[in-house]
């Protein structure tokens, strides 16, 4: 006799899978790993939106991309940002204005979800960053914010 979680699942359930590997070629930025380690350095090992301080959930993340002609890898074009903030940012889900105010897209602000996506996402609309470099020159570009802003304004 088959079980009701049996007769549930049995339609997920799929021919046998063998792993399998492909070798491919990709490139790799070589400045990635420095623009890394001097974009947190600047921001002192934290998110610049929470203020997570756990290495290994930071990134750097490009205000204007690598492929924009402006998307050098300078401090003052980076944020240092958590995995989720960073995936937020460049999905346009999350937004920076120029005066260094987080910005939440309205649909994901009206989304009725769980407490992650309140008090991941939700929490920081219409706060300032938390942290931003102290020098003035590693600061984020007022300029860069505001084209990367139009992008995720159009996104919204």
């Amino acid at each position: 006799m088959i079980s009701k979680l049996e007769e549930a699942t049995s339609e997920f359930v799929a021919e046998p899978v063998t792993r399998s590997y492909i070798t491919i070629s990709t490139q790799k930025r070589l400045h990635q790993q420095s623009f890394r380690l001097r974009v947190l350095k600047a921001y002192r090992e934290c998110c610049a939106v929470c203020k997570l301080t756990h290495d290994e959930l930071l990134e750097a993340a490009h205000i204007l991309p690598d492929t924009h002609p402006k998307g050098e890898p300078w401090v003052s074009n980076g944020l240092s940002l958590c995995k989720l903030h960073h995936a937020a940012f460049d999905a346009q889900i999350l937004g920076i204005r120029p005066d260094l105010v987080v910005e939440i897209r309205k649909d994901i602000l009206e989304e009725p979800d769980g407490p992650l996506l309140i008090y991941g996402l939700k929490e920081w609309h219409n706060r300032k960053l938390m942290v931003v470099p102290h020098s003035p020159r590693l600061k984020p570009r007022s300029d860069f914010l505001e084209e990367r802003f139009e992008l995720f304004k159009r996104a919204g």
